[in-house]
């Protein structure tokens, strides 16, 4: 018999959410090209009265779509390359977007405090390598995410600089779905160098972006089971550069994406985190 501690009690708390049915997701998206035929297919209205801090560029979008209540969120863009006017109320979306770590884990942290999800999917476009077997369109649903471009040389710094994490497990959604499965690797630049390389490579990542680590650090942090979806835009260790490659791509690959999610969704709907 478990004895009546505080770990126990933990543990049958964890027991109950798990066996209680999913009735809020959280959507975090870098960006606005990834979320648009997400928020279009389930339908999200935009949140004209923000939940978020005063000033900022992020937006969310929100909507009931069958059971579950849907909170789709991306950082928006740089406010130092846009213009957002607080009086009008409106902004002028002219800057790019506000992709990488950073943005990713203020916009995640911000939305959990104030929306409290039962299940975070962080959607998103990625690289991957020819060298996996990977194509351009393959969707990755990620077993476990780390950085790469956080090199700390010195014992056990090292490894909170890789930072790994195991995403929430969901094998029937991965057969259900028949999605790929892989490790993600993050960074904050697009391209990678040579100890970028080796570091991928040490964390075995078959799919690199740009979010994904940021997002599971603050999911971890705040106990909030997080699952991975990434579409491939263009392979990193391909012949095309690795910008050209994103860009052209970047369109096609998220049809692929927004079918993906939108399956992940139909499919988490009824259920209970135990029985994905």
């Amino acid at each position: 018999m478990a004895p009546h501690g505080e770990g126990s009690e933990e543990a049958m708390v964890v027991q109950d959410e798990n066996r209680k049915p999913i009735s809020s997701i959280l959507i975090v998206i870098a960006m606005q090209t990834e979320a648009m035929p997400i928020v279009n297919k389930l339908q999200l209205k935009e949140d004209l009265d923000s939940v978020f801090p005063k000033g900022v560029p992020w937006v969310r979008y929100h909507g009931v779509y069958k059971d579950l209540h849907i909170n789709l969120v991306w950082p928006g863009k740089d406010s130092t390359l846009g213009c957002y006017d607080m009086d009008m109320g409106y902004a002028f979306y002219l800057g790019v977007d506000s992709v990488g770590t950073v943005s990713a884990s203020l916009v995640t942290y911000a939305a959990i405090q104030a929306l409290q999800p039962d299940l975070i999917i962080n959607a998103g476009t990625a690289g991957s390598f020819k060298v996996k077997g990977a194509s351009i369109s393959d969707v990755f649903l990620a077993s476990d995410v780390a950085f790469h471009d956080r090199r700390i040389p010195i014992p056990v710094f090292d490894l909170y600089g890789v930072g790994s994490r195991q995403s929430f497990s969901t094998p029937n959604l991965l057969k259900e779905l028949n999605l790929k499965a892989g490790k993600l690797s993050t960074g904050d630049s697009l391209d990678i160098s040579p100890q970028e390389e080796a570091s991928i490579v040490a964390n075995d990542a078959t799919v690199k972006d740009m979010e994904g680590a940021a997002v599971a650090y603050v999911a971890d942090l705040l106990k909030v089971p997080a699952i991975f979806i990434k579409a491939v835009t263009d392979i990193v260790d391909g012949d095309k550069p690795t910008a050209e490659e994103f860009l052209q791509n970047l369109a096609a690959v998220t049809a692929a994406l927004d079918q993906a999610v939108t399956q992940a969704v139909d499919f988490i709907n009824g259920k209970c985190l135990s029985e994905l």
